[in-house]
Order: C-alpha cells, then structure tokens, then sequence
C-alpha cells in the first residue's frame, strides 16, 4: 500500500514490566474527558489495596494530554515523569 507522506513514527525497546508494584510511584495521563478523575480515584484506593507503599502523581501534574496544549504537554511529559520519580504510568482516555 502507497502513502501520501513519510512516516514520523521511530520504534522504541519496549521496557521490561516491574515485577510488582510495591513501593513504586505511579502516574495518571488523562485526556480530561469522560469520568477519568472519579475513576482514577477508584483505581488508587485498588491499587493501594493491593500493594504497599504506593505513591500517586495525579493529572494535573502533567497537563491535559489531548486539548489546546497537548504539543507542549507531551513535549513536557519525559522530564515530568522523571522530575516526579515515576516508574508506572496509567493513561485514561475518555470514550
């Protein structure tokens, strides 16, 4: 199949998975849309549930992932994850 542009798209290494998730730190992209605030709430209580020591980085560290500033958010995204030590990021989009 023929296509019209080049391709921008550069394959990364996928990164090994973290065995589990005690003692980590998590992060949430949300996109603003949908009920993704209520049901980042309800992911962090299983989470917590579940393993010790979480600690949560919420949206609004990182800004609204796809709207008027999306460019600059995404461009942003590497150095705040590793400005706030995230090893796991959840991305919720709304449908």
């Amino acid at each position: 199949m023929e296509t019209s542009g080049r391709s921008v798209f550069t394959e990364l290494p996928v990164r090994e998975r973290a065995p589990d998730l005690n003692g980590k730190t998590i992060g949430f992209l949300w996109d603003w849309f949908f009920r993704g605030d209520e049901l980042w709430s309800v992911v962090k209580q299983e989470l917590s549930r579940r393993f010790t020591g979480l600690r949560f980085v919420d949206h609004e560290v990182f800004g609204n992932t796809h709207g008027r500033d999306e460019h600059a958010v995404l461009d942003a995204l590497a150095e705040r994850l590793r400005a706030n030590g995230v090893d796991a990021v959840i991305s919720g989009i709304g449908a």
